[in-house]
């Protein structure tokens, strides 16, 4: 991707994740760095400001692959709230920090296991804590 979308992220949700980025080390979690950029240069807003079509944590967002057109969903999570399921993804997998802050209609790349990329759009965020007036969670 040859450039990054805008990042909207809440100051609730920065202040959680640099807390929790400051309670882990380098080798526990080797995103850190990246993660903490991304934190880094996105626009901090109130709870109460983000824009409802933005990933916030807690969100549920469906994608669209390009390539095969297959669409799916995933709830995007704390490390405490990944249940190992299909439907949720931690903010410390390298594609859940990814997320953190786009909004419907970005594109990132995607890592396919066992190696490459797909290309993934973000469709619909379909539910989002804010939205739902919930500013304190």
């Amino acid at each position: 991707m040859s450039s990054r979308p805008e990042l909207v992220i809440s100051s609730l949700d920065a202040e959680r994740l640099e807390a929790l980025l400051a309670s882990l080390s380098d080798q526990t979690f080797p995103g850190k760095a990246a993660l903490e950029a991304e934190l880094a240069r996105a626009d901090i807003v109130e709870p109460e400001q983000m824009p409802p079509t933005v990933v916030s944590m807690n969100s549920t967002v469906r994608f669209r692959v390009a390539e095969s057109h297959e669409e799916f969903s995933l709830r995007l999570v704390y490390p405490k709230d990944s249940t190992g399921s299909q439907q949720t993804i931690s903010i410390l997998a390298p594609v859940g920090s990814a997320l953190l802050g786009l909004a419907q209609g970005d594109e990132i790349d995607w890592p396919k296991p066992g190696g490459g990329l797909l290309r993934v759009r973000i469709e619909e965020v379909i539910d989002q804590p804010e939205r739902r007036g919930e500013y304190h969670r």
